[in-house]
């Protein structure tokens, strides 16, 4: 069976930790204040506040202060006092108990697509870039799906303030020209929450 088509981006899909560690694939539960003003959707990378809450991340070359992946949340629905659990946080949402799901293990693996340089058209990348860094491309998610649509971007290189580093390519996404769509990756060191030597 042909491997599916990478129409478009679809945010990071953790898949393993580095260097074969067992990955149980665990998460944190993390507060996101109420009322907060930004939609954070399935497999967006987001950041830790000052005050310990959650945000995403804006900042696509040095997102210095990533703590993971989003992975959904959950919060008590005021009106009915029922607890929702949701693959996206809708901007704006009102409630006292807002938490994430998020995977903030920094040697955690993601599968994500590569999209040109600023847009959201799937490109790729070479062999070559396997070891390189790469930028985040940080679109609107859809609240149709629940889903991101952050990529990385295919313009990669060796800078050493950018969030992302290639660990592989996904070798079925491999087009005509010898380019990859997909590929694997990881917080590059230092770029991490965890991995920073000043505090939030």
């Amino acid at each position: 069976m042909a491997y599916p088509t990478v129409s478009g981006p679809y945010g990071f899909q953790p898949i393993n930790l580095i260097g074969g560690q067992v990955f149980a694939g665990s998460t944190r539960l993390i507060p996101i204040a109420s009322g907060s003003g930004t939609s954070i959707f399935y497999g967006d990378v987001v950041r830790l506040n000052t005050g310990g809450t959650l945000s995403k991340v804006s900042t696509t070359a040095t997102a210095t202060d990533a703590v993971g992946i989003f992975l959904g949340c959950q919060f008590t629905n005021p009106s009915t006092k029922q607890l929702l659990q949701q693959q996206y946080y809708p901007a704006s949402t009102v409630a006292s108990d807002i938490q994430a799901f998020v995977l903030d293990d920094p040697d955690a693996l993601f599968k994500v697509a590569v999209t040109a340089a600023g847009t959201s058209t799937i490109s790729g990348v070479t062999q070559a870039a396997i070891g390189q860094n790469s930028a985040l491309i940080l679109t609107a998610g859809s609240t149709t799906s629940g889903d991101s649509n952050a990529s990385i971007s295919a313009t990669t290189g060796a800078g050493t303030a950018v969030p992302m580093r290639i660990v592989d390519v996904v070798l079925e996404t491999v087009n005509a020209s010898g380019s990859f769509t997909e590929v694997i990756v990881k917080f590059n060191f230092g770029m991490h929450a965890y991995e920073t030597a000043v505090g939030v």
